[in-house]
């Protein structure tokens, strides 16, 4: 394969994984119309995901011994991630946790720098900034700030930097088997999904198996796909550089309501998707790599 187009692939996998991620309104809100509670989705999807891998990972127990600690980080990191951002969704104003979540590049980018060893440079921290200043004008400008901070935002806070931190351990242990990190990842968030559930009192297991049906395939299909090529194109690219790209999520996201529900963008909106993909643009074409150390 030609070393450009090599370098290329990871850009573009985790480009596409990301548009995937914003478009998953449409299944949630599809199984949701069909009395499929968030979290009760979430244990399913995700714990019927996890399954589906353990044979996988038990076929490569052997290559993680002495290292399972790594393992559990994946799991406590990216499962309170998701989990997380699904709460602060929840109970919090869904305009707010975005934003607050999108602070995700600032905590890559630093971490990768304090843990991996990665450069700042002028063209990192100019794309940094064009993305934050895009996620800002998209989810409704400096007002989505004038409330006062409260757990939510603490929790989407929280997301975004323990998203940030499973990218990194993800990064740093490239030599090691995807698939038994996403296995991980999948278990962390069903687990602790159903800690969380077996506190409440109103959830709701439904009791359609057509409805059940479509939830495990979107588990083992959808959400499958883009996990698997996000975190394959994370542990290839630079912290950094893997976080402004994630942010196209957010631009599919704003689009596909665009188009699909008929809203409409403003001005300023419009201006800030640009900020969004220019940042992207400027990683995409970054040609240096970046320095990397492996966890032991």
């Amino acid at each position: 394969m030609n070393s450009a187009w090599e370098g290329r692939l990871p850009i573009m996998v985790l480009f596409a994984s990301s548009i995937g991620w914003g478009l998953t309104w449409l299944p949630l809100k599809f199984l949701g119309e069909h009395g499929m509670q968030g979290l009760t989705l979430v244990v399913i999807a995700f714990g019927a995901a996890a399954l589906l891998l353990v044979p996988v990972t038990v076929g490569q127990w052997a290559r993680w011994r002495g290292r399972v600690h790594l393992l559990l980080l994946i799991a406590l990191f990216g499962g309170f991630a998701n989990l997380s951002f699904q709460i602060a969704i929840y109970h919090g104003n869904v305009i707010r946790v975005m934003i607050l979540f999108y602070l995700l590049p600032v905590w890559s980018v630093l971490g990768g720098r304090l843990f991996l060893q990665e450069r700042i440079d002028r063209q990192r921290v100019v794309a940094v900034i064009a993305a934050l200043t895009g996620a800002v004008l998209i989810l409704g400008g400096p007002a989505v700030f004038t409330a006062p901070p409260d757990w939510i935002d603490l929790l989407a806070i929280g997301s975004g930097l323990s998203f940030a931190l499973n990218n990194i351990v993800f990064r740093a242990t490239e030599d090691l088997p995807t698939a038994g990190k996403v296995n991980a990842m999948f278990a962390g968030c069903a687990l602790l999904a159903l800690g969380y559930l077996l506190f409440q009192h109103d959830s709701v297991f439904p009791r359609s198996q057509q409805v059940l049906g479509w939830t495990l395939a979107y588990g083992l299909l959808w959400v499958m796909a883009i996990t698997f090529g996000t975190q394959w194109g994370v542990e290839r690219l630079a912290a950094g550089r893997a976080a402004i790209i994630i942010m196209m999520e957010l631009v599919a996201a704003v689009f596909s309501a665009v188009l699909i529900l008929g809203e409409q963008l403003e001005g300023l909106e419009w201006v800030g998707a640009a900020l969004v993909i220019g940042a992207a643009l400027l990683e995409i074409f970054r040609s240096e790599p970046a320095p990397l150390e492996k966890l032991g």
